[in-house]
């Protein structure tokens, strides 16, 4: 059980440490709920702090079910999207990357994302139920040719995790709890509260100054 994020995230700095100041690693955490993780892992560990900007397609009948996933750009379709109209996949793609383009304004502005290309990754989320939306974000980066993956996360169903080690591009999982009786990725924190987009934007601003000050 974590008290809440920040307390996860001290936790995961410390199974992280062999990457403290490395010059090719980058935290990338997902938006919302990864953001006060991510940023406790790159003040603890020296590293820069990156967001991955996806978004899962869902599917006609089940929102919930992903058959594939888009970023600003680039995008990745599953086996399921082939039973799925070529209409409703653009529309989709159009919606989500509309609705990436607001995001990346929003918290970035200007600043383009950084180029992953040889790096070694060190993706981060508050925890993992179906692993549908992670292991999108995971094919996604991995088109980018990091040299390295690590998959950081303070809770996931013991499912979820088995899916995303045998991907044969993650080079390491790190997870700090499998518990058997896992509902939701809420239950393990005392603390679970919404993140919000300017809390985002503020945890961005916070690592960068961070950043720069350890240089």
């Amino acid at each position: 059980m974590f008290n809440d994020r920040i307390d996860a995230g001290l936790l995961l700095a410390e199974e992280l440490k062999n990457y403290s100041d490395n010059k090719n690693a980058v935290i990338i955490t997902i938006p919302r709920g990864g953001l006060p993780i991510g940023n406790t892992i790159a003040k603890q560990l020296h590293l820069p702090l990156e967001l991955v900007l996806s978004k899962k397609i869902g599917h006609p009948i089940n929102k919930e079910f992903a058959i594939g996933a888009v970023t600003l750009s680039d995008s990745i379709l599953s086996d399921d999207a082939n039973l799925v109209s070529k209409e409703y996949l653009n529309e989709e793609t159009y919606k989500i990357r509309t609705l990436l383009k607001e995001r990346h304004n929003r918290y970035y502005g200007t600043k383009k994302p950084l180029n992953l290309k040889n790096k070694i990754v060190i993706l981060v989320d508050d925890g993992v139920a179906t692993g549908h939306t992670l292991i999108s974000s995971i094919k996604l980066i991995e088109k980018q040719k990091p040299s390295h993956i690590v998959v950081a996360l303070p809770v996931g169903s013991p499912s979820a995790i088995e899916k995303i080690k045998k991907l044969p591009y993650v080079n390491e999982t790190i997870c700090l709890l499998k518990p058997s009786n896992f509902h939701a990725v809420g239950q393990f924190y005392n603390n679970f509260n919404q993140v919000s987009d300017d809390e985002v934007v503020r945890l961005l601003k916070e690592a960068n100054n961070n950043l720069q000050v350890n240089i």
